[in-house]
């Protein structure tokens, strides 16, 4: 199923957490992007397909500032990077090398990619954020990415924070972090979230009224029943 603009529409209503219940229901327990935080308080709930980039350890004839103006660079790479994806970039966890900065955000942000996604880190924090591209990250650091990173390709399968990516799969990242969806089961998914949501936010309010859990949450036959009548 293709990530329509209807699709992108509905799963910004549903949490990341609640994709995280969908997808265990489906036998997928490694979906959740580790080290991805929000470089911004607040950041808005973002989908998009994957678009993924890959670094390996830094090798010292490769990872040089002249590597920058290879045709393999993440220059490069952002210049093929279409509207609306989220940028997810292989890192290897790594934390005293920014992948990108300042100029390399604002060029993303200018060709409309909705958001970076890594389990590295990022510098020039304060041109970055002023940029206002949306970055999931696991924080910031000054040296430049070839202090301790090669790039080496694009659009190919990566591993991002102990999750396995493939290009096109569909990425949601909220507070929560970031959250992937294979693009197999997409429209599975789309099925029975914005449910789950419902019925989650139904039993928010019985909490809210005083009702106590056992049988709630999860719910019993009884609870079921009332659920479905409140549906009608």
């Amino acid at each position: 199923m293709t990530l329509t603009a209807e699709a992108i529409e509905i799963l910004k209503t549903v949490s990341t957490a609640t994709l995280t219940t969908v997808l265990l229901k489906k036998g997928l327990r490694n979906v959740w992007i580790r080290g991805a935080a929000p470089l911004r308080p607040g950041q808005p709930r973002l989908v998009g397909p994957a678009f993924t980039l890959r670094f390996v350890p830094a090798r010292e004839d490769l990872a040089t500032p002249a590597s920058w103006a290879s045709p393999i660079s993440t220059r490069a790479a952002i210049e093929a990077m279409p509207e609306g994806c989220i940028a997810v970039v292989d890192s290897m966890g790594v934390t005293d090398a920014g992948i990108f900065g300042d100029i390399l955000c604002a060029r993303m942000q200018k060709r409309g990619v909705a958001a970076l996604i890594t389990d590295g880190v990022v510098r020039d924090v304060a041109g970055v954020l002023e940029t206002h591209l949306p970055v999931w990250c696991r924080g910031v650091a000054a040296p430049p990415s070839v202090a301790g990173l090669t790039f080496v390709a694009w659009q190919e399968p990566i591993g991002c924070g102990g999750v396995a990516v493939f290009p096109n799969d569909i990425i949601v990242v909220d507070q929560d972090g970031a959250v992937l969806i294979p693009a197999a089961l997409l429209e599975a998914v789309l099925a029975e979230a914005p449910e789950q949501e419902r019925m989650e936010a139904w039993i928010m309010t019985k909490v809210e009224e005083g009702a106590s859990l056992p049988g709630l949450y999860p719910m019993n036959a009884e609870t079921k029943a009332l659920y479905e009548a409140s549906k009608k």
